[in-house]
């Protein structure tokens, strides 16, 4: 097939949109500004209602836009038609039961695209197989304000590619129908799906977990050296178990390559260094660029949900096992998230501040042990 012919399948191509929060709201919400057939599915009638009666409010970089589109409440609602393609903007711990419902209303050729973090491409095919699954990975930052009012917070790349097979029709397609729902910095193409994936788990094991304990804004946390260091030392751990497991990481919006941005032996004792300056000086400009970026985990607890904390850090956690390798600040990443869902702990500086100085007896374990 052409390129002609993908761009011309994509315009014609039928799409649901499963949730309306921050990510699917303005993605929807592009789509269906370019002319797209969008539908979307939103879990929550509340948010179904206000799009029905007020349209679909999305603040984008270009500006409002308020957007009419349908949408319902479940997938059992959707009209009877096949879809194409189902964006599947949903938390990584309902990425499973999104697709369970909606992929009966799916064309037989028609995949699923995970929006999610994590590692969702791997779950869904093993369960659907791996030709029904195509991975979306968001570069950009985007909140729900209330029912039906979403925000892009910073831009950023959608990478789009399948986890085996490199780039065939398929992602082509893909790629092609979300040109229209560009965030800022354009739609990329990768052969390297888990490569990708496994640089972008490395920064929301930092910066959605850390902005889920301290509370507050990117922007604002990252001013904080101790803040700075607990992210490189996650991000580390990261690193390190990705690479036991002989994936290739893939560089972080095409600049940033993890394995130099990973603290080496002597910077995990020494109190500073030029490269360890260069690394903090990173996140500090990290900090500037996505200062508004608020984390979606501490936004899910604050409603009430789960958060899916078991598939970020705790994804690390238990795959690190696996290979050998530790990874106590995840793990103490993990303890801390849990305590908060559970009301046992206050999302806040100090709490972070806390942790850090909580783990560094267990880092001198580990390089006593080593």
């Amino acid at each position: 097939m052409t390129m002609t012919a993908v761009r011309a399948w994509a315009e014609s191509a039928r799409v649901v949109v499963v949730g309306c929060g921050g990510v699917g709201g303005c993605t929807a919400a592009r789509l269906a500004d370019a002319g797209r057939s969008v539908v979307a599915v939103t879990g929550n009638p509340e948010i179904t209602r206000s799009i029905g009666e007020q349209g679909l409010h999305a603040g984008l970089p270009g500006g409002e836009r308020v957007v009419r589109i349908d949408v319902v409440t479940r997938p059992a609602a959707l009209p009877a038609v096949k879809f194409d393609i189902a964006l599947l903007a949903v938390p990584p711990n309902r990425i499973d039961a999104a697709a369970d419902e909606v992929l009966p209303h799916l064309a037989d050729d028609g995949v699923l695209v995970p929006l999610a973090n994590g590692l969702p491409e791997e779950r869904l095919g093993e369960r659907f197989g791996h030709e029904r699954v195509v991975g979306g990975i968001v570069g950009f930052g985007a909140s729900m304000h209330g029912p039906g009012r979403v925000e892009q917070t910073s831009e950023g790349t959608l990478i789009v590619g399948r986890l085996h097979g490199g780039i065939d029709q398929g992602a082509r397609r893909v790629a092609a129908l979300l040109e229209h729902a560009d965030p800022g910095d354009g739609i990329e193409l990768t052969a390297n799906l888990r490569g990708a994936r496994w640089s972008k788990l490395a920064v929301n094991a930092a910066i959605s977990s850390l902005g889920t304990i301290g509370g507050d804004r990117l922007g604002a946390l990252m001013r904080h050296r101790f803040a700075r260091r607990l992210a490189l030392e996650v991000m580390t751990e990261v690193t390190q178990t990705a690479l036991g497991a002989g994936v290739k990481l893939e560089k972080i919006s095409g600049a940033v390559d993890l394995e130099w941005l990973a603290l080496d032996a002597d910077e995990r004792v020494a109190p500073g260094s030029p490269s360890l300056l260069a690394k903090h000086t990173l996140l500090l400009a990290v900090g500037a660029r996505y200062r508004r970026l608020r984390s979606s985990m501490l936004a899910a607890i604050e409603r009430g949900r789960e958060p899916p904390i078991e598939f970020l850090n705790g994804e690390v956690v238990s795959r690190a096992a696996a290979v050998g390798v530790a990874t106590p600040i995840n793990q103490a990443v993990v303890d801390a998230v849990r305590a908060i869902a559970a009301g046992g702990r206050r999302p806040s500086l100090e709490g972070l501040r806390q942790l850090f100085d909580d783990t560094r007896p267990l880092l001198r374990s580990l390089r006593l042990a080593a």
